[in-house]
């Protein structure tokens, strides 16, 4: 490599070092500012929006609507191959219908 190209590398990764080194010491406000971020808007955020969902679930009706059988819902091609085969994999009685209707809850 001659010497014109070696001086014309030096310069410039001396030139990328202090675009760096400046990048680094602007990147200690940045972490100041995202962690005061997190704390006093993001966490109290969460936790407002969790406030809300519990209320919210405390009023909520929690009856069974009507059962109503449509056709193109609960389509049972073949049996599912787990359980009694006619539940889903997630099947929750007190919200899932099956094809015939609600479990009883004794």
């Amino acid at each position: 490599m001659n010497r014109k190209n070696l001086q014309k590398s030096r310069r410039v990764y001396d030139v990328k070092t202090r675009q760096l080194s400046a990048a680094a010491a602007h990147g200690e406000q940045g972490v100041k500012t995202w962690k005061l971020l997190t704390f006093l808007v993001a966490l109290p955020g969460v936790g407002v929006c969790m406030l809300n969902t519990f209320l919210k679930a405390q009023h909520h009706s929690h009856d069974q609507p009507e059962f109503v059988p449509y056709t193109h819902l609960r389509i049972r091609s073949k049996r599912f191959p787990w359980g009694d085969g006619n539940k889903t994999l997630f099947h929750n009685s007190h919200v899932n219908a099956l094809p015939d209707g609600y479990e009883s809850h004794e």
